[in-house]
């Protein structure tokens, strides 16, 4: 697995956009575990297409427009999402040439320029498939004892907390949230709102009671310029970062609810950390 962070970006000429962002003591850093082949399997789960029949410009695009989003948002990407990127880009080159235009390969076998990308898929998809299915039967055998006792009153199962629910979900709900907000606001006019990741965190924090839950979309119903979107979505970053919110997901790329933990709730998942 490969490892991405939420972060401050660096080193290059910010926008600004950026400026507005690092203008602030904040740096959002949400480590995640996903890597590049992560990412294509939850694109192809998400189109509900087979393995073996995905198609490499529509992939390459969704898979450009998260890399893309990843850069507005200053994260910090491991160097294997960047490898990915031109070897799908590679790839898209290869499905638009003639076949007698094709580049010679090692594997005259290999017809199909996509065969390669398809066979790391398939053997990952099994490989992260047995992992899950041997961490389940742990789970379940944490549980057994060589003694039943009498059955207990079971708690009520509680919804999907953050850690089960995918980053590759939050981004795209982000997305689709600075989509509409594009579509729907004229930018002619430059309205100068400033808000920082501090003001937009006592501003979630103050608009939250403690155990309620909102739509993620809600977040951002008040926002007037894109920086806002951007910052308000850092801010949530950090407050669950923080063990203040939790993201919960009914189903699978199902819609997004947003929770502020009670103060009894936020001290046990602190602790439970540390």
């Amino acid at each position: 697995m490969t490892r991405a962070a939420f972060c401050g970006g660096a080193g290059r000429l910010p926008s600004p956009t950026t400026l507005l962002v690092e203008a602030t003591d904040y740096k959002v850093r949400l480590e995640i575990f996903e890597g590049p082949l992560d990412l294509l399997l939850y694109l192809i789960k998400r189109d509900e297409v087979d393995i073996q029949s995905i198609s490499i410009e529509r992939i390459t695009r969704q898979y450009l427009d998260y890399i893309n989003t990843f850069k507005l948002l200053n994260i910090d990407l491991a160097s294997e999402f960047i490898v990915m990127a031109a070897n799908l880009m590679y790839l898209k080159s290869r499905t638009l040439l003639p076949r007698v235009d094709q580049p010679p390969e090692e594997d005259a076998e290999e017809d199909d320029p996509r065969w390669e990308l398809i066979r790391q898929l398939i053997e990952y998809k099994k490989f992260k498939d047995a992992a899950g299915f041997l961490s389940l039967r742990e789970m379940e055998q944490e549980g057994r004892f060589a003694h039943q006792p009498d059955a207990a009153d079971l708690p009520e199962e509680e919804p999907p907390s953050l850690a089960e629910v995918s980053i590759f979900d939050l981004i795209r709900a982000f997305q689709n949230v600075l989509k509409r907000f594009e579509e729907s606001h004229d930018f002619g006019d430059i309205i100068d709102d400033r808000f920082t990741v501090s003001d937009k965190i006592e501003m979630l924090m103050d608009h939250f009671q403690p155990g309620e839950a909102r739509r993620f979309d809600e977040l951002f119903q008040s926002a007037t310029t894109k920086s806002e979107v951007i910052v308000t979505f850092l801010a949530l970053l950090e407050l669950m970062k923080l063990n203040q919110f939790v993201v919960r997901q009914s189903d699978l790329l199902g819609e997004i609810v947003i929770e502020r933990r009670t103060l009894h709730a936020a001290a046990e998942a602190s602790a439970a950390i540390a």
